[in-house]
């Protein structure tokens, strides 16, 4: 069973709220969020309810600060679990939108699309297999898009404002 806990306060102090499956609006359980404890499982935080805005992917540890988990503030409003997936990889994704223009296929990590593809716009994609994490720039840095098996027609149907992006990776590991 996968399990998260909030807290209001740094370094695990004060209020606080356990999760054991997604939430569609944590607000009225804490009203900030200053340091993240995920015991097991691997989790996507949002930044606002019903799994809108900033994402942030999280393994088993301890975050005792929103600046450990990439965040931009200390807001959290939404979290799902992601399941446990020990099968193959397959991701295509596309330069425009609808699944055309150049397409780019991979089964692997990709720590520069701008490198590997001379590519850094991605405007929809097919995730056939597996689940993945699209970054905002090359070697896993800057904003974070959870991408789950599905066709995604636009950059906007994962939560991006923007086709630009640097780097892909699968989620591989989820520390029990």
């Amino acid at each position: 069973m996968s399990k998260i806990i909030f807290y209001e306060g740094r370094n695990f102090e004060g209020r606080h709220f356990q999760c054991s499956s997604d939430c569609a609006d944590t607000h009225s359980h804490f009203s900030r969020c200053n340091s993240i404890r995920v015991d097991s499982g691997c989790w996507v935080a949002y930044e606002k309810p019903n799994y809108g805005g900033y994402q942030y992917i999280l393994s088993r540890g301890k975050y005792p600060d929103h600046h450990r988990w990439a965040g931009f503030n200390n807001c959290i409003r939404s979290c799902r679990m992601i399941p446990a997936y020990s099968g193959n990889y397959r991701l295509k994704m596309f330069e425009r939108s609808s699944f055309s223009g150049k397409v780019m296929e991979l089964a692997d990590d990709c720590p520069s699309l701008q490198e590997r593809f001379q590519a850094r716009e991605i405007s929809s994609c097919n995730v056939m297999d597996g689940y993945w994490i699209l970054y905002e720039h090359p070697h896993y840095r800057g904003r974070q898009y959870i991408l789950r098996p599905g066709e995604y027609r636009d950059h906007v149907t994962w939560g991006s404002g923007t086709p630009s992006f640097g780097s892909v990776r699968r989620i591989t590991e989820l520390k029990q």
